[in-house]
Order: C-alpha cells, then sequence, then structure tokens
C-alpha cells in the first residue's frame, strides 16, 4: 500500500474516497485515527454528544472487506457508484436517529433514550458505506443557534474555544473543522447549518425545501427545517447533498434533484455557470446588508466580508448592485408563532417540564398561547412574506448578506437568563438566515473571510441566498467559483493538552 502524499486526515471527502477505494489508505487505520481524534481533539472543541466506536469499528471491517473484493476484481467503478463514500467518516447530528444509538437531541429529559428506527437522511448517509464515528452534538431539541446541551460539553469554534461553534449543528462544524472529519450531515430550521458553518470557517448549504425528504418516519410540519450538509470544500457539500436528496412516497413538497446529481456538473462546469444562461455567463448579484429579523447594527468585519465576495463577483465578470430589505423587522415576527408551536407540540409528559432549559420552556410557553386561528394566520403570513421577498428579489439570481451580523460570540452574549432577552440575542446575531427558511430556498454559508478581532484571526462567513426554488447548482458553481479565486483554509487546528 502506498501513502498519499497528503495527511488523510487532512484530505476533503471526495479524495479521501478514492484513496480508500484505490488502497492509498487503510480504512481499518484511518478509522482508528479519526476515534483517537474524536476522543482528543474532540472535547476541546463539543463536537460529540457519543461516540459509536463499536459500530465504526464494525462499519470499518465491512468497508475492508469490501474494497478488498473491489480491488481483486473489476468492480471498483461499480463500487464507486454504489457505495461513494465507503469507509469515509461522516458523523449525524444528535436530531436524527440511528436506530439502537443513543438519542438524546441535547435534553436531559432524554438521557439513556436509544432511537427505536433510522430516519431516512441517516439511512441513506449509512447506505454510502459511510463509517459513522458518532452523534454530534446539538442544544436542546436544536431550538436555539448555540450549540449549550444540558447533557453534555458545549460545541466551540475550533478558531477560539472561547466562543460559540454556533447552532444549532455546532458539533457537526466543530467536528469538520477541526479536522475529526471532512463532512457531516446537520440540520436546519432558521440557520443551524449556516450559523455554525459561518461561526467555524467551513462550508453548509440548506438545500430547497422538500429537496431532502424528512420521510419516512419524519413530516414536514410547516416546511422550516431540511436536513443539509457541513463541509470544508464545495465539492464536498455538492457530493453530500447527492447522498442525502431524495424523494420519499408522500411527501408534501417533492423537489428532484437534476438526474445528473450536483457533483458531476459542478465538476464539469469549470467556471460555467449552469441555469445561467450557458457557461460563463455572469448572474445578477443582490447584496443586501440591512437586517431582516431585528433592527441590529452589523459588525464591520462582517461587511468587510460581503464586501470581499463583491468585489471577488465583480471580478468574475457578474452584476452586482446593493438591494433593501424585502420587508420591515417588525413583519420577521410571523416566523414566532409557527417556531414557538412547534417548540409546544413536542410530546413530553408534564413532569418533564421542570427539567428543560429556560430557553426551551419559555418557547413552550408562547407556543400554548397561540390557538388553531393564530398558526393558520401565521402559515398564511410566511407564504404571504415569502412571495414579498419573491418580488422583491425577481430579476436577481442570487442575493448574498452576511452570514452573521457579528464575529462567533462568547456564550455569555446569547444565551441569557430572561429567555426572551436570549431569543433577541439569537435574532440580533442571525438577522438573515432565517429568511431563507421561511421561503423555501436553497442557501449556503461559504468562508471566504477572516480577520483578527482582539489578537484572535476568526471567520466571517457570506451567505449565497437563492432567489428560486432548486438553484442549488446554481449555489454551488457560484460558490466553488468564489473558493476557487479565493481559497479558504480547510483545517483549523486545535491544541489538545
Amino acid at each position: 500500500m502506498t501513502m498519499p502524499a497528503a495527511d488523510p486526515l487532512r484530505l476533503d471527502t471526495l479524495a479521501l474516497a478514492r484513496a480508500l477505494r484505490v488502497g492509498e489508505v487503510d480504512v481499518r487505520e484511518h478509522t482508528e485515527r479519526v476515534l483517537a481524534q474524536a476522543r482528543s481533539v474532540g472535547p476541546r472543541v463539543g463536537a460529540f454528544a457519543h461516540l459509536l466506536e463499536e459500530r465504526s469499528r464494525t462499519q470499518a471491517e465491512t468497508a475492508a472487506r469490501e474494497l478488498a473484493a473491489a480491488h481483486r476484481g473489476s468492480a471498483r467503478e461499480e463500487l464507486a457508484r454504489s457505495r461513494p463514500l465507503l469507509g469515509v467518516p461522516l458523523p449525524i447530528k444528535d436530531l436524527t436517529r440511528i436506530q439502537g444509538e443513543p438519542f438524546e437531541a441535547g435534553s436531559s429529559v432524554l438521557v439513556g433514550t436509544r432511537a427505536d428506527v433510522t430516519d431516512g437522511v441517516a439511512q441513506d448517509v449509512l447506505d454510502a458505506g459511510t463509517v459513522t464515528i458518532g452523534k454530534t452534538t446539538t442544544p436542546e431539541f436544536g431550538l436555539p443557534c448555540y450549540t449549550e446541551p444540558a447533557t453534555t460539553a458545549p460545541a466551540r469554534t475550533p478558531w477560539d474555544t472561547r466562543r460559540t461553534a454556533g447552532g444549532s449543528s455546532g458539533g457537526a462544524a466543530a467536528a469538520v473543522a477541526s479536522g475529526i472529519v471532512p463532512i457531516a450531515q446537520g440540520s436546519d430550521g432558521g440557520g443551524s447549518i449556516r450559523i455554525p458553518a459561518a461561526c467555524c470557517g467551513i462550508v453548509g448549504i440548506k438545500p430547497s425545501r422538500g429537496l431532502v425528504s424528512p420521510g419516512p418516519h419524519g413530516a414536514e410540519g410547516p416546511g422550516l427545517v431540511t436536513d443539509g450538509i457541513l463541509a470544508r470544500t464545495v465539492r464536498d457539500a455538492a457530493l453530500g447533498l447527492d447522498l442525502i436528496a431524495r424523494v420519499r412516497p408522500g411527501d408534501a413538497w417533492g423537489r428532484r434533484a437534476p438526474r445528473g446529481g450536483y457533483l458531476a456538473p459542478l465538476e464539469q462546469a469549470a467556471g460555467g455557470l449552469p441555469g445561467a444562461g450557458g457557461s460563463g455567463t455572469g448572474l445578477r448579484i443582490g447584496v443586501l446588508t440591512e437586517p431582516l429579523a431585528i433592527a441590529t447594527d452589523v459588525h464591520p468585519a462582517a461587511l468587510r466580508a460581503v464586501e470581499r465576495a463583491s468585489t471577488l463577483l465583480r471580478a468574475l465578470g457578474h452584476e452586482v448592485t446593493a438591494v433593501p430589505a424585502p420587508f420591515d423587522t417588525t413583519r420577521w415576527r410571523t416566523f414566532m408563532p409557527l417556531w414557538t408551536v412547534g417548540a409546544a407540540a413536542l410530546d413530553l409528559p408534564p413532569e418533564a417540564e421542570a427539567l428543560l432549559l429556560p430557553l426551551t420552556r419559555w418557547l413552550r410557553e408562547r407556543g400554548r398561547e397561540y390557538d388553531g386561528r393564530a398558526v393558520t394566520g401565521a402559515l398564511a403570513g410566511m407564504q404571504l412574506l415569502a412571495r414579498e421577498v419573491g418580488e422583491a428579489f425577481d430579476g436577481l439570481d442570487v442575493v448574498i448578506t452576511p452570514s452573521l451580523a457579528a464575529p462567533p460570540a462568547f456564550p455569555a452574549e446569547l444565551q441569557l437568563e430572561d429567555p426572551e432577552a436570549d431569543f433577541d440575542a439569537q435574532c440580533a446575531f442571525t438577522p438573515w438566515t432565517s429568511t431563507w427558511n421561511m421561503t423555501g430556498r436553497a442557501a449556503m454559508s461559504v468562508p471566504l473571510h477572516r480577520e483578527e478581532i482582539d489578537g484572535v484571526e476568526l471567520p466571517f462567513g457570506v451567505q449565497l441566498g437563492a432567489v428560486r426554488g432548486g438553484d442549488e447548482e446554481l449555489l454551488l458553481a457560484l460558490a466553488a467559483q468564489l473558493e476557487q479565486a479565493d481559497p479558504w483554509p480547510l483545517v483549523r487546528e486545535v491544541d489538545v493538552p
């Protein structure tokens, strides 16, 4: 066996999958190295709620047998199609179930719970041949934009382990950014993939409503939440999306992926933009820096991240113009009944209420104040707001915003004693992301900018937001252009005592 030139722990997902397939990297040895990183670096950044070492070793053994069989015959290409990530470590967020494994959702109410089913998105990830490694850390029921679970260590950005990794996919982002794994599954109901991606300096994509089915065991609800991918590179995000994009029987919003998937056209594009009039055609890009969720100040470094993106985009031949906010911040509160009623609808026994964190209790109390008419009105209001956004952005292809209004926050700036003030602080930190959950359009965060704050270099993400549904291919191609023009660091090393 010949070793690859780069350390396998620093390879991106696609390169690692190829190295495993051709025998440059041994899957069992690599799995042990990843587990060692998860045990040492993982606690420093709060990446994992649970390590699944026994499952991971079994998966690695299975992968080793499949790889050996393919090497003896002519089945390598077929293996690449049927099991594209055979042996690649890819953890699952602890809001997603794997039958027989821990499922605590960051809540002391569920301590000791084991899942009785495997969710469809997790099954798709497993069927690709991945090695799970563990369940990544999430805040209680995934509700806040920080990851301070009731049950395990909080998630921290590897750029400054005093600061939050964001949420609710904070553990997933920390695991990717710190070099433990190259890719992770996450979910996003108001920015929960893009926020931690920005805090940790990686790529995060929330797909369009309906592209990733919540079936067969989940329901769409109002359509705010979807599964997505966190990764180091744009092509890895495309590869991950190919794994989980799936229409299942009974889906409310079945949106099929392109016939060729997302990775293949991205690799073939070579700078061209699918869906924008052909190779090399410039896009009409709007720049939005006015907050949408709440009136708040925007940190100058967050604005400079957008300026950097705008300069790059113009140099790439795109038309870039400033656009105003499509609605007043007071209108954003349309989102509130749906979010709080969703928290109130969690099926918990009455005695569990006292065990919940203050923010969760407050959201549930607020949700119980609304009746059916209010919820119906909120759903209609959200749909009307999405129409207004569509009208305002008509004539554009993509809208870019800062991913966050500030640097990765210190936990005490977000998790406040007063739950209502806590919620407002979250809105001020993340004033753009949730709008794309309301519209149901795809959005992604790319880690274009870095800047020193109080003596520490920190990442600043730029959000690329689709104007039309189903424009993942366009967003990925645009992000790949930015990545090629201005590459970002793939891993942020963390000192381990």
